[in-house]
């Protein structure tokens, strides 16, 4: 026997589904506060000291928050070509504006507070506010566009043709989806500096933490009421099997209105995702009006683990459906790596990752603690 024949073409299909969501929901746990502090920037921290304050909250963690945004690219490029191939070529323009973004953050960390001159300051402060404010928009809008489908189609050779630009993905669905994605960062913000913070910016990030919870409570109740009277789903209707080889125009799919629930209807056990989603928003505004630190943190992370786990569950198996013709629509049985591919990558993550869960906690262990206004002012020459 081969050695990859070990586990079936179609569990490694159904592995590596699960482990892309996870490296999402790694993202959005980590780096997600890291953009809600950003985008928190202006409203928690009025003097220089203050900003002093909730950057340094995240700044000797952000780096290593943002390994799960590369091993979630990485797993995209070998996992799932035609999705690497259909979303970083029909969603250029956008990941561009997100990794200028991106680059705006260290770049703000290392050189803000190089000058005592207050403008200089300010405007980097500006740009450490855009650069946790437009990732979190545009990986919601993101979302936004693949649950109403985007518009590409395969050639009968495979390949990629996008018909779409980049302002027609900031459609009103979307837009919405993208400030339930800021809501649910700037939560987990207010959370961290909850937790992380003192004195006043820790009071002002509960408060307006606080109101983004409330936000994401009602936004993600709007967004699927949404998704359930105006946005068509998918679903197969026929010629695909889960252990087939790539090539997603041998499938017939069909378009309604229910789809994107009917995932929930044949496994009623799928409704803990957004009941997670929804009670972790609340335990997380409670928490924040109560002064319950730790526990705010752990419910805000359920809230984000529900909302993400959501859209995975009532997707499955489309992982991005075309708008423009339907049968190209790319789904965990038919848009995969070759067998040996996933199961190779499986054997590379099975030891890998749990070296980088374990290198991840020992930084939180060692650099633990929180930040005030004493901090900084001690340790002047060593903080951002």
């Amino acid at each position: 026997m081969i050695l990859f024949e070990l586990i079936s073409y179609d569990t490694l299909k159904v592995i590596w589904w699960v482990l892309l969501g996870v490296l999402l929901i790694g993202l959005a746990v980590t780096d997600g506060f890291d953009m809600g502090v950003a985008t928190l920037l202006p409203f928690v921290a009025k003097t220089d000291i203050e900003r002093r304050v909730a950057i340094n909250t995240i700044g000797p963690v952000w780096e290593g928050n943002q390994v799960w945004l590369i091993l979630g690219g990485g797993a995209i490029f070998a996992a799932w070509p035609p999705l690497y191939a259909v979303s970083f070529s029909g969603f250029y323009l956008a990941m561009f504006v997100v990794l200028a973004a991106l680059i705006l953050r260290p770049v703000g960390f290392k050189y803000r507070s190089k000058r005592p001159d207050a403008k200089w300051r300010r405007n980097w402060d500006i740009a450490l506010f855009v650069g946790g404010f437009v990732p979190a928009l545009i990986f919601g809008v993101a979302v936004g566009n693949v649950l109403q489908g985007v518009p590409f189609r395969l050639t009968e050779d495979l390949r990629t043709i996008y018909e779409g630009s980049f302002f027609g993905l900031l459609n009103p669905f979307a837009l919405l989806c993208g400030l339930l994605s800021v809501a649910m960062m700037v939560m987990h913000g207010g959370a961290w500096l909850a937790i992380k913070s003192g004195g006043i910016v820790s009071e002002r990030g509960r408060r307006y933490g606080s109101y983004a919870a409330l936000a994401v409570i009602l936004l993600f109740a709007l967004n699927g009421l949404i998704l359930w009277l105006a946005v068509k789903g998918y679903r197969i209707v026929d010629g695909i099997t889960p252990n087939m080889a790539s090539n997603p125009l041998l499938k017939t799919v069909a378009r309604d209105g229910a789809s994107w629930f009917s995932n929930y209807t044949a496994h009623p056990w799928m409704t803990i995702a957004p009941a997670l989603g929804f009670a972790g928003a609340a335990g997380a505004f409670i928490g924040l009006r109560g002064k319950s630190e730790l526990v705010t943190f752990v419910f805000s992370k359920l809230s984000v683990f529900g909302i993400i786990s959501t859209v995975g569950l009532s997707m499955f198996p489309f992982i991005l459906p075309s708008s423009i013709d339907p049968k190209s629509s790319l789904t965990v049985w038919d848009s995969a790596s070759s067998h040996a591919t996933l199961f190779n990558m499986l054997v590379a993550t099975v030891i890998f990752l749990p070296i980088v869960l374990a290198y991840t906690a020992w930084v939180y262990r060692v650099l633990w603690g929180k930040v005030d206004e004493r901090t900084i002012q001690r340790e002047e020459h060593t903080m951002y």
